[in-house]
């Protein structure tokens, strides 16, 4: 999978865009703040329907601006495809794939399928176990529908129960077990998805980590389950009263984590800004690999400013990791031509670059 043209408008600080793409290698250069992550994020936006770093749909609409649109022009072995978004100001907005809107927008996820790596992912070592558990999801979700669809049975069942164990009067017994049920049905079908990813992607990024750090560290990953204390709904009942004390669920797959250890010892206390950093790129190599080998089209790679608090050692081997074949289409973002120049002395295949200044985007 490939984009061959990507047209912005009101999309962010992008006023209007329109791109003309390498197949292989598409390099933005500019000052922070420029511009050049948000091409990245709109590349993001037309493959998950939202964006990477705003949760709230109307801020990537340019500031003043009423609507914004963004289009994609792919090839996918062979087959061309278009991919359109448009969205106005306080409404919903709307996808369609070769001018054929979504009923869902869940029917698209996974269609392009897509990894990114930026300055926010430190939150996957620093930040609570909410946002190792969307990295699974995420992962897992472009490769199978019955995993999303689990999400949301077990959510809402989640959020119907919660409702219950805040209400003052003592919640009525059989519905409390209906959505029990229901979530400890959805929950272990989720358990099971992520273990099997967990399992499949921990060698691959124990290799990746290696090879980038020159060998000198070891590093895991363990997933973490209240399913592992036996069967889920259980465990969900055992501790009702608890619940009812603090007004939510304490217990479910709504609460697993990815331990994530260096030589043994938990990475955030542990860890260097560097050895974090390798981490995290590590990390989501590994979820590029596992993409490659399950999905029947190689993902897209964007990645942001990713050189930073690296020692020069790491950085060559970044450089020579991603200027292989193993990758398809690479965006890419830096405040410093020289890594870029780097990557494209080492790389045969063809590449553009782009100038960005405050919104505006100039193929250099």
């Amino acid at each position: 999978m490939i984009i061959e043209k990507l047209t912005l408008f009101n999309y962010k600080n992008i006023a209007e865009a329109t791109l003309q793409l390498s197949p292989k290698m598409n390099c933005f250069i500019g000052h922070n703040g420029a511009g050049k992550t948000n091409v990245l994020d709109a590349v993001y936006f037309l493959s998950f329907c939202h964006s990477a770093s705003n949760p709230v749909d109307s801020q990537v609409i340019r500031h003043g601006q009423d609507f914004l649109m963004l289009d994609g022009e792919y090839m996918d072995n062979g087959q061309p495809l278009v991919i359109s978004c448009g969205m106005k100001r306080g409404q919903k907005k709307h996808f369609k794939r070769n001018k054929k809107e979504y009923r869902r927008l869940s029917e698209h996820i996974g269609l392009i399928p897509i990894v990114m790596i930026s300055p926010a992912d430190t939150y996957l070592i620093e930040g609570g176990s909410e946002e190792r558990r969307r990295l699974m999801d995420v992962v897992i979700a472009q490769t199978d529908h019955s995993y999303i669809d689990a999400l949301s049975r077990y959510n809402k069942a989640l959020q119907q129960r919660n409702v219950m164990l805040k209400q003052e009067e003592e919640p009525d017994e059989e519905m409390m077990a209906i959505f029990e049920e229901q979530m400890a049905s959805a929950g272990e079908a989720i358990f099971r998805q992520r273990t099997l990813f967990t399992e499949q992607l921990k060698p691959l990024f124990q290799q990746y980590y290696e090879q980038i750090s020159g060998g000198r560290e070891e590093v895991s990953l363990n997933y973490v389950s209240h399913c592992q204390r036996g069967p889920l709904l259980d465990v969900i009942r055992r501790d009702r009263l608890k619940d009812r004390a603090v007004g939510y669920s304490l217990h479910g797959v709504h609460r697993d984590d990815l331990e994530i250890t260096l030589e043994g010892r938990l990475m955030k206390r542990e860890g260097s800004q560097g050895q974090q950093k390798t981490f995290v790129i590590s990390l989501k190599l590994a979820q590029f690999e596992l993409l490659r080998r399950v999905m029947p089209t190689t993902p897209l790679l964007l990645l942001d400013d990713i050189f930073d608090k690296l020692d020069a050692q790491r950085v060559e081997q970044i450089v020579s990791l991603v200027s292989s074949d193993d990758f398809g289409q690479i965006f890419m973002t830096d405040t410093n031509r020289e890594h870029l120049d780097q990557i494209l002395a080492k790389s045969s295949h063809d590449y553009h670059i782009y100038n960005v200044r405050e919104g505006s985007i100039v193929q250099a």
